[in-house]
């Protein structure tokens, strides 16, 4: 027998021997009087003898941490929701069941304890415990000490057990709570309304990506995930929902990286009567809050950089061509010719993204928005009027990658029919993440959809920067893995039972 294996069959003895004493090794509900950062908060600045009299009398629960035994009496450690406080016991000053409960538990089991709050010889808060009570028994064997787990793998595999030993990972995701609370309550404050649109879809569209494909049995038809929310959201505009909003689930059919997550998380917002120039004030102003909310400042740390959020540059897809192209010679990205010449795409707008995202987007630390791209690359975008080979959409950049993409909105049917067409037609030359055509889009369009700018923020990348994460993994709770095979833990459970019976 394995050590891991004898240590889950000692475990399952301790369940025998605690069921003995009276207790249930996975009991049923605890009425606490206060949570351990309840506690803390109301009494960590108490003096000793101010918890003296009165008494403070506490029941509180949680996790255990620790655990040293001193013959006849030991501390011990609770945590609870990012908080730890210790507890005191006393042989003498236990009901004897209590004291032989002390004896048997193990990290990582769940009690409760009532008792008094009081200060240690070193000045420690801790509880004194008069009563304790059995609320769950761990099986399996926490890392050592709670200092964090350094298998990464193991990590995302087992968000569970990261959580618990893990405080910085527990931080992360509050503060992602803290951000998406941040997103909702300012568009809410501004009038907009959130709601949810179709995740299967009978054609996607929105971004360009490929779908993840399943099939409805009873329809007969497949559908797709969708890979954004973006067109149903424009008819909700075309209905009268001038400002609307949601906070929604994609999934793209691609890669895995440290920016990338088949299925990820996006804020899309929608706002008639204004324009992208109108959503670049909000989205400065917006960013701004937002780090402010999550983390106290509009600067936080990324790396070796400090991101101002509070300060947020702006420049022309060709200015920042021109600013960040490092060959000898200078560049002119307005020189149809030069940029062909420097690209293998087939239009001078192919060629002035393929440019941009080769030569610029890794050197955009500082946040920025970049605005003015070709329309070649932007088929659900209102064309530039002054300069109809762009069109009046901007991306935000910050430590070097994307985090939003926002535009004025195509609102012309006829226009939007041929832009369709030219993604049909980029299709059939082999771009699988070119547009479909979607007649009842047009449809909804033809009934007229007002002057109106939407935007799209990638959540799980915000978070990334507001948190100093540098793989999207560590901001999502599950993040997908490849199978790792049978565990065997199920089965090991059932061999061990039958052994017992």
């Amino acid at each position: 027998m394995s050590l891991e294996d004898e240590l889950l069959r000692q475990r399952l003895d301790r369940i025998r021997e605690i069921e003995a004493l009276g207790f249930r090794p996975y009991g049923h509900r605890f009425d606490y009087s206060h949570t351990l950062g309840g506690v803390l908060a109301a009494h960590g600045g108490a003096e000793a003898a101010q918890l003296d009299s009165p008494r403070v009398n506490v029941k509180v629960c949680g996790r255990l941490r620790t655990i040293r035994r001193m013959g006849k009496a030991g501390f011990a450690h609770l945590a609870q929701e990012g908080a730890q406080l210790q507890i005191y016991i006393k042989k003498d000053q236990l009901p004897e069941t209590d004291w032989k409960l002390w004896e048997l538990v193990d990290l990582g089991d769940i009690i409760g304890a009532e008792g008094y709050l009081f200060r240690t010889r070193t000045g420690e808060l801790s509880v004194h415990v008069e009563k304790l009570s059995f609320l769950a028994k761990t099986l399996l064997s926490m890392p050592e000490k709670f200092h964090g787990i350094e298998d990464v793998e193991l990590r995302y595999r087992q968000r569970y057990l990261d959580l618990i030993a893990t405080p910085e990972s527990r931080a992360v995701f509050v503060t992602r709570a803290r951000i998406i609370a941040s997103l909702r309550r300012q568009l809410e404050a501004r009038g907009f309304v959130e709601v949810e649109t179709p995740m299967m879809q009978p054609l996607y569209g929105g971004a360009a990506a490929r779908p993840f494909v399943t099939h409805h049995n009873t329809l007969d038809i497949d559908l797709y995930l969708r890979i954004a929310p973006e067109l149903y959201l424009k008819r909700l505009v075309v209905g009268g929902l001038d400002r609307v909003y949601e906070i929604n689930r994609n999934f793209r059919n691609e890669g895995v990286s440290t920016h990338h997550n088949p299925e990820f998380t996006m804020l899309e917002f929608y706002q008639a009567y204004t324009d992208y120039h109108g959503l670049m004030d909000f989205t400065c102003e917006f960013l701004k809050q937002v780090a402010i909310d999550a983390t106290g400042s509009a600067a936080v740390p990324y790396g070796d950089a400090t991101l101002d959020f509070g300060n947020i540059r702006r420049l022309t897809m060709r200015e920042a061509v021109s600013e960040f192209w490092d060959a000898p010679e200078p560049a002119r990205p307005g020189d149809a010719a030069w940029l062909l010449a420097n690209s293998g795409k087939a239009t001078p707008g192919e060629a002035l993204a393929d440019i941009f995202e080769r030569v610029c987007e890794d050197k955009l630390i500082q946040p920025a928005i970049i605005y003015e791209y070709p329309v070649e690359t932007s088929p659900l975008s209102k064309q530039n009027p002054d300069n109809p080979a762009f069109v009046d959409r901007f991306e935000i950049y910050a430590a070097g990658m994307e985090i939003g993409n926002a535009y004025t909105e195509l609102n012309d049917p006829r226009e939007q029919r041929r832009r369709f067409e030219s993604q049909l037609g980029m299709r059939e030359r082999g771009d699988e993440e070119a547009h479909q055509m979607d007649e009842d889009y047009i449809r909804a369009m033809s009934y007229g959809l007002p002057p109106t700018g939407g935007e799209g923020i990638g959540i799980d990348r915000l978070t990334m920067l507001l948190t100093n994460s540098k793989s999207i993994r560590d901001v999502i709770l599950f993040p997908l893995l490849r199978p790792e095979g049978e565990i065997g833990l199920a089965a090991k459970l059932r061999e061990l039972d039958a052994g017992q019976g």
